[in-house]
């Protein structure tokens, strides 16, 4: 763990602190609006594809030795710079701002809640809009009940429960190289011809970063919903899932709140058949805030945790 040196002998305790106090920034004050990091980040990341993976395309070692490289150049010298900074004189300030940027948990509840509000007042080409702007399938021809479900689960791991786990392991450095890896990932994670080899290393990368946080998550869900049918599900549907992490992460979450999720849906124009995931229960609008409210008791169970483990550890 990334040591706070102004507090030697609390160092857990403090990190789990500033951990409830992120949450509470995040529940206030959402994502920032204007010169949002990851914006810039974004550009970078665009800017070194452009400049590593010319459409002439290198032979497939190259180009996933130049996709490493690229993930280095991009994460490396932030995740360092944090680090230095949580080493000065106000490094506990820089933690704690570094965990706020890395969570996702209220953006990730006004996205879901903006569907659930479409669909309320029964504006379903709205719905659809709403939830393209949380999965990347095509506008048209998303079901948004599913999809949002879907998502809301999926960036329950990425988006709030990875980015929790890593700062309890290496403090707001831990937290920023997990986020900005898992932003790669989303960019250059796809199996496209352009990303199937230089997206490799981005792609193994979050799934490493990812392997622990996504099973204690899947593990959360079906704790904090129907924990017979979680686990069933996870241990029955999971190594279904093309994804690694989101296998045990979807299936656990819809097995405990008792709906059925996966199959069909259409990516750039292509229809895939997905493995079924959870139940055999059509999922309902209704279901988006329990979803949200299973991500949201798992989130506050955690926090407990560590506090009460950082209490334990400074007695």
């Amino acid at each position: 763990m990334f040591l706070l040196p102004a507090f030697p002998s609390a160092d857990y305790l403090i990190l789990a602190l500033l951990a409830c106090g992120a949450v509470v920034l995040d529940r206030c004050l959402g994502e920032p609006q204007r010169w949002h990091p990851l914006v810039g980040f974004g550009r970078l990341a665009s800017l070194l594809s452009h400049q590593l993976n010319p459409p002439a395309r290198q032979p497939k070692t190259a180009q996933r030795l130049t996709g490493l490289l690229a993930w280095a150049l991009a994460v490396l010298p932030f995740t360092y710079l944090a680090w230095e900074l949580t080493q000065t004189r106000f490094g506990w300030l820089v933690h704690g701002y570094l965990l706020y940027f890395a969570l996702g948990h209220q953006s990730l509840r006004q996205h879901a809640l903006a569907v659930y509000s479409a669909l309320q007042n029964n504006d379903f080409p709205q719905a659809q809009r709403a939830a393209s702007y949380m999965v990347s399938r095509d506008r048209e021809a998303i079901e948004p009940v599913s999809s949002t479900l879907e998502s809301v689960l999926e960036n329950g791991n990425d988006g709030v429960f990875a980015a929790l786990f890593w700062f309890l392991v290496a403090g707001g450095p831990g937290a920023l190289l997990y986020r900005l890896a898992n932003t790669l990932d989303a960019m250059w994670g796809y199996k496209t011809s352009q990303y199937y080899y230089f997206g490799w290393a981005a792609a193994r990368l979050d799934d490493v970063l990812n392997y622990m946080p996504a099973r204690l998550t899947a593990l959360t869900y079906a704790l904090l919903g129907n924990t017979s049918k979680g686990l069933y599900a996870w241990r029955m549907q999971a190594k279904q899932w093309d994804s690694p992490n989101a296998g045990p992460v979807m299936s656990a979450g819809a097995g405990a709140l008792n709906v059925a999720l996966g199959g069909r849906a259409r990516y750039h124009g292509v229809w895939h058949e997905r493995p079924a995931l959870g139940t055999t229960v059509p999922p309902t609008m209704h279901d988006i805030p329990r979803a949200l409210k299973l991500v949201s008791a798992g989130l506050y169970s955690w926090l407990i945790i560590a506090v009460l483990a950082g209490v334990i550890a400074y007695a």
